[in-house]
């Protein structure tokens, strides 16, 4: 395994927890936004329907995904910045 691989394996993982955080933040506000409804229906909530809990559950993955590619590859760049080695 490369040097600059093992380097930023601990800054990957603090990226991975607050690109976490910064999703679930950004999902909460986007479903309070489109619903008017201040939680995301769970998969077990018996009141709400298929649509609703899948619709929920593919936006949250969508938003989740899309950070998470967003502060990796940020995180990346940086360390090649840092290092001069990409670090994948």
């Amino acid at each position: 395994m490369k040097a600059s691989k093992i380097a930023y394996q601990p800054l990957g993982l603090a990226l991975g927890a607050a690109s976490g955080a910064l999703a679930g933040a950004a999902f909460k506000w986007i479903w309070k936004k489109l619903r008017h409804e201040e939680e995301a229906p769970e998969a077990t909530d018996e009141q709400r329907g298929w649509r609703e809990i899948l619709s929920a559950a593919i936006l949250q993955g969508a938003i989740f995904a899309g950070v998470k590619a967003t502060v990796d590859r940020g995180g990346a760049i940086a360390a090649r910045r840092l290092t001069g080695a990409w670090p994948g």
